[in-house]
């Protein structure tokens, strides 16, 4: 592995290109990508814990008149606040006569069902059970032990995150025909950044990767990591330095004007992919993709919600307008996160495919 090089960090948070590299004459990255290192790094993100939490949407997008609705996995669920502000979540179909109650109103906190006005307040009531929900302040979350068949958590495994109160938080949403691995995989493959998103990387070097024996293989079947640590923080520590990605790149604002960072791609979970920035501008930012199982499309193909989270920080005095001018932000970031997994998803859509043929290589 190459060593650590320090992102150094000027006045301004920009730096300019002096000698900008062609596309097609930048340095390839196959040779490092190595599939059996993706492969192992997936398996072991794959063992990890996830208490059944599954990522619902934004909590931006818990309404006071209407809930949150999302098929997880084939189990249509809502999610809304009752009259107190406390987040409820259940079955999505009315156990009256199998009303779809995503399409039912909120009164006062009580879903009311449009079809025949059954009302229900979060309590378990004529066959309605509620589930276990989370809201972690920019995402919701609902426990699923049916689906997830894992011994339970009582709160989802959340990464370090900034302080929300300094931070700008933005939720993109998407859905492909694939599986979470899929998506995950697609996370765990650093390398492809510049070649496939030339728009948006450049200058993209993984100067340490998790390696296919050792400590970090050794840590994971030992069952040492996520089961035996408490402390998330000394959790996301450990996995940074035994299966981490660590990537310096810049990302490109416009032309030869770029933004260079250092970070860390981590999987807290089966269906998690964390992306920290722990140098250069928004050091302490993150990244969260999430995976969430839908169920079947009218072809039979798998479908999978990717719900990613930008929680950004700085610790420049400038940054502070940023913050005031989050309603105008988001909508940038979102499109932002749109442009790249238009085409991440369409990778893990042809990754998919590959594999359910049985003509994926590796």
């Amino acid at each position: 592995m190459n060593p650590r090089r320090p992102v150094r960090r000027g006045r301004l948070p920009l730096s300019l290109r002096a000698n900008p590299v062609a596309w097609d004459r930048q340095r390839p990255t196959w040779r490092e990508a190595r599939p059996a290192a993706i492969a192992q790094a997936l398996k072991r993100a794959q063992a990890r814990p996830s208490g059944n939490w599954f990522v619902v949407g934004a909590t931006r997008d818990v309404r006071d008149d209407r809930p949150l609705a999302r098929t997880v996995a084939g189990q249509e669920v809502v999610v809304w606040r009752d009259a107190a502000g406390r987040l409820v979540a259940g079955p999505g179909v009315c156990p009256h006569l199998g009303a779809p109650l995503r399409e039912s109103p909120v009164r006062c906190g009580t879903l009311v069902c449009h079809w025949h006005g059954l009302a229900l307040r979060g309590a378990p009531f004529a066959g309605w059970e509620p589930l276990p929900a989370y809201d972690d302040g920019v995402l919701v979350w609902v426990r699923l032990d049916d689906v997830g068949g894992e011994p339970p958590l009582d709160a989802p495994v959340l990464p370090a995150r900034p302080a929300l109160s300094r931070a700008v938080t933005a939720v993109y949403v998407g859905v492909g025909a694939c599986e979470p691995e899929d998506v995950v995989a697609n996370r765990l493959d650093p390398w492809h950044g510049a070649w496939f998103h030339p728009y948006s990387f450049v200058d993209l070097t993984v100067v340490d990767a998790p390696a296919t024996t050792g400590k970090a293989r050794a840590a994971a079947e030992s069952g040492k990591g996520a089961e035996a640590r408490t402390d998330g923080e000394a959790q996301e520590e450990q996995e940074e330095q035994e299966d981490g990605f660590v990537v310096d790149v810049s990302f490109r604002l416009t032309g030869r004007l770029v933004v260079p960072v250092r970070a860390v791609f981590t999987a807290p979970d089966p269906r998690t992919v964390v992306m920290h920035i722990t140098e250069g501008e928004g050091r302490s930012s993150v990244v969260e993709t999430h995976a969430t199982p839908l169920g079947a499309d009218d072809r039979g193909r798998p479908r999978t919600a990717v719900v990613e989270a930008v929680v950004a920080a700085s610790d420049r005095p400038g940054f502070a307008v940023a913050r005031r001018m989050s309603p105008l932000l988001r909508p940038l970031v979102r499109a932002a996160a749109g442009r790249l997994w238009r085409d991440d998803l369409a990778y893990a859509e042809r990754r998919w495919q590959l594999r359910s043929t049985g003509r994926f290589p590796g």
